[in-house]
């Protein structure tokens, strides 16, 4: 599930979309503090999923929200409903520190072991990734490593094509990155496209 901030949803350079264009099924939701989405909090509320909210720990007052490793949610009966959180970080901590409806959720937190190859935006901090990134590394953590290295390569994907659309230095007009990644990803963008194929 994502969560934008208003302005995060038009922004050309927003990569949580990535995200809902590499899964099954994913769903996204314009933050708002005093109306919140009614079909979202249904599904916060749903005892099918296990809501789990993404976001850096240093955040989070109450440390027993905190989930220190992502294996006991492979073994729930319950669905993982991750939330990514899509905004600015000023935006992001907003939202966070604002949403009654995501106080009391648990909290899974990464620790990036690389800087954000993101060169479209910059953060202060040198570990803040870009949402991609971030839902990349933590389907990794839950053992959907595929899932995992679709939306990597797509990530990279998007990053050739913005930088093409911006830079007068980057001239690869062959697309090396996409060609590859239609390629390595055939038989998953099949059947993302044709799921009854299986």
């Amino acid at each position: 599930m994502l969560l934008l901030s208003a302005n995060e949803v038009f922004k050309p350079s927003n990569t949580g979309r990535l995200i809902l264009d590499t899964i099954q099924q994913g769903f996204a939701y314009q933050w708002s503090r005093t109306e919140p989405n009614r079909e979202m909090l249904g599904l916060l509320s749903n005892s099918k999923y296990q809501p789990i909210l993404v976001f850096p720990k240093q955040y989070v007052e109450d440390e027993s929200r905190i989930i220190q490793q992502p294996e006991p949610l492979k073994c729930s009966n319950k669905v993982p409903l991750l939330i990514f959180i899509d905004g600015s970080w000023r935006e992001a901590r907003k939202i966070f520190n604002k949403s009654e409806y995501l106080s009391k959720l648990p909290v899974l937190s990464i620790e990036p072991t690389r800087m954000s190859q993101y060169m479209m935006r910059h953060s202060e901090n040198e570990q803040h990734l870009a949402t991609a990134e971030v839902a990349s590394i933590v389907l990794d953590q839950l053992g959907e490593n595929h899932a995992s290295g679709v939306l990597s390569s797509w990530f990279d994907v998007f990053r050739e094509s913005y930088m093409l659309s911006k830079s007068r230095f980057y001239s690869d007009f062959s697309r090396p990155t996409l060609r590859q990644y239609l390629v390595d990803h055939r038989d998953y963008l099949d059947f993302q496209h044709n799921p009854d194929l299986s």
